[in-house]
């Protein structure tokens, strides 16, 4: 498939990365344009640079991999109708403060679907560090393959995301709707743990509404 990602950090490129061995077709774009990007075509073989509303038209699937706060700065009409996967998590040090957010009642996920609310919104690829995007990818049946959490309203979305995180090298675990996606936000049992499915489950299970654990609480986190 063609996956346009708006974004060109960390996990954006690590995506790309692993899109690209898997036989899919990427592009990459930032805010100041492609012209900024040779250090991206350079390093990313095969790779696509364009503008944010091009890797947007571009895209089967648009990944959104931009700071939260920026969210409302993609217009909704360049992403109606396709399936928007949102790795975005919440840093109020970085993002200021959203009450709605510090008062847990909403998440970040259901904040893009109402803004993006002619797409298919799935919430995919927030909890997992960039290195071990491209480091713990996995060929299908191995026994230690890391399973990532999904949370979406869309069955279909959901499904057609499940199915590419396989293709990529990883497990999923279906997390229920945008509304549970809480669970594996930052600082909570999941986030960026390197986990097994059966594991993953339980940490999402594990997990508490208005609890946030610090680092060190959270068992087998990578440095």
């Amino acid at each position: 498939m063609k996956i346009g990602v708006i974004g060109a950090g960390f996990i954006a490129r690590a995506v790309a990365q692993l899109a690209l061995a898997a036989g899919h077709e990427v592009m990459l774009s930032n805010s100041r344009g492609p012209h900024t990007m040779s250090s991206v075509v350079s390093g990313i073989p095969g790779v696509q640079v364009g503008s944010a509303e091009d890797a947007a038209r571009f895209g089967d699937v648009v990944l959104v991999a931009i700071p939260f706060e920026h969210y409302r700065s993609v217009p909704a009409q360049w992403l109606e109708g396709k399936t928007v996967l949102d790795s975005n998590n919440y840093y109020p040090d970085r993002d200021g403060h959203w009450p709605a957010l510090d008062r847990f009642e909403t998440t970040t996920s259901r904040l893009l679907a109402e803004h993006f609310s002619q797409s298919h919104v799935v919430k995919v690829f927030n909890a997992i560090f960039a290195s071990d995007l491209t480091q713990d990818a996995r060929p299908h049946g191995a026994a230690d393959r890391r399973a990532l959490p999904v949370a979406a309203d869309d069955a279909a979305a959901k499904a057609q995301v499940i199915q590419l995180l396989d293709g990529l090298g990883f497990d999923a675990v279906d997390a229920g709707g945008l509304d549970e996606s809480w669970r594996f936000e930052r600082a909570k049992p999941a986030y960026c743990v390197p986990l097994d499915k059966a594991g993953l489950k339980a940490a999402l299970a594990a997990a508490e509404r208005t609890v946030q654990l610090p680092p060190a609480a959270r068992p087998h986190v990578k440095p």
